[in-house]
């Protein structure tokens, strides 16, 4: 059976015309925005689409399972069809940079107007707002090996190159149990961008792969426990962490939707477990699209979340299953845009217009607060 698998690989992909053939990422839509092969097409139904029978039909998902499956489906069907050998995965290993384009990048965050409006003076803006950064400080810059994070790791370069006020940063990297191909990957792209990592590891995705309920509520709140060990270690009194935009609204519906709760994400925030350290969100204000414009104008490639529940992709997980609730939503909110483009904007000022003479009961400080209380 191997004999007749519908294979090609990068080399051989590259020795063919462009117009010969059409590329498919059949991962996820999701997927595909988080970081995909260029000129790739977003197919996650592709048998369900029409498709060109006159050009070679060249699908890939994250390892190259599913999309070998695929290939043989629409081989039978008549279609010139086959998967690229090693799917996404090997098309990163072949095309990691590891050229120090840093002084570029940075000056695409300053010198491109959409990019210094909408990312480097939302960013500047959360600061100030937020009085997140105060003389002295030794922040924790945390870097998952996302857009993100990789993102705010460089805006933090920048506005340390301005230096109005003293302060010192470390580039935290935790590697929670990564694969192989995740790790290189982080560690070619923070040489790509002038990034000067500090690494250390644990063994959390072994530690939550076995439970069944809230996994990854459980993962976040034991990498934030680590990142806040590590950094106090290494005498930082903040750890600053990616969250977006639209992370915050995301997690204002989910808490609403699967959590029962009004809350949102807070853009700082003491710690309750570690005295003296704090949290910081500086891309409070940065949507992500903009931050996905900026990726994809440099052309970088980021991981997308690497634990053992979403390395792979949702076409090839067994049941097809959504990989998060926060993915879920995500798709959610996509949808209510359709029919109201200021969703987005009214979820998230929402949170800054909570009126207390309206809501049945409240939570301060662990006290629960009931209307009647002052009925």
């Amino acid at each position: 059976m191997a004999e007749n698998i519908p294979e090609i690989t990068i080399e051989e992909l590259a020795d063919l015309p462009e117009e010969s053939y059409v590329l498919y990422d059949i991962r996820s839509e999701i997927s595909h925005s988080y970081g995909t092969i260029p000129r790739s097409l977003s197919a996650p139904d592709i048998m369900g689409m029409e498709l060109p029978r006159e050009r070679k039909l060249v699908l890939f998902c994250m390892h190259g399972n599913q999309s070998v499956e695929t290939a043989l489906a629409l081989s039978k069907l008549g279609y010139d069809a086959v998967s690229l050998k090693g799917g996404y995965e090997a098309w990163l290993r072949k095309h990691m940079d590891s050229a120090d384009r840093s002084r570029e990048i940075e000056q695409s965050l300053t010198k491109r107007r959409r990019f210094k409006e909408n990312i480097f003076r939302r960013f500047t803006k959360a600061i100030v707002e937020f009085d997140m950064i105060q003389p002295n400080d030794k922040i924790a810059v945390c870097i998952s090996g996302g857009k993100d994070s990789m993102l705010m790791a460089k805006l933090f370069q920048e506005l340390k190159r301005h230096d109005k006020f003293p302060f010192e940063l470390v580039f935290l990297v935790m590697d929670p149990g990564y694969n192989e191909i995740n790790r290189l990957l982080i560690e070619s792209n923070a040489r790509t961008l002038g990034i000067p990592i500090t690494v250390f590891e644990t063994r959390i995705f072994d530690a939550v792969d076995k439970i069944e309920k809230s996994p990854c509520y459980l993962c976040a709140r034991m990498r934030r426990g680590w990142l806040y060990k590590k950094a106090q270690e290494l005498g930082c009194n903040k750890i600053a962490l990616g969250h977006h935009y639209d992370d915050v609204i995301e997690t204002v519906l989910m808490g609403m939707l699967w959590g029962g709760q009004v809350q949102t994400m807070m853009p700082k925030l003491h710690s309750t477990n570690y005295e003296g350290m704090e949290l910081i969100r500086p891309l409070y204000y940065v949507r992500e699209d903009d931050i996905k414009a900026w990726r994809d104008f440099n052309e970088l490639h980021f991981i997308q979340c690497a634990c053992h529940f979403t390395d792979t992709c949702s076409s090839c997980r067994e049941d097809g299953s959504s990989v998060s609730k926060r993915m879920d939503t995500k798709l959610l909110i996509r949808e209510l845009k359709k029919t109201n483009p200021h969703v987005e904007a009214n979820i998230f000022n929402s949170m800054h217009n909570v009126n207390t003479d309206t809501v049945i009961a409240y939570k301060q400080h662990g006290v629960i607060h009931h209307f009647l209380d002052e009925y």
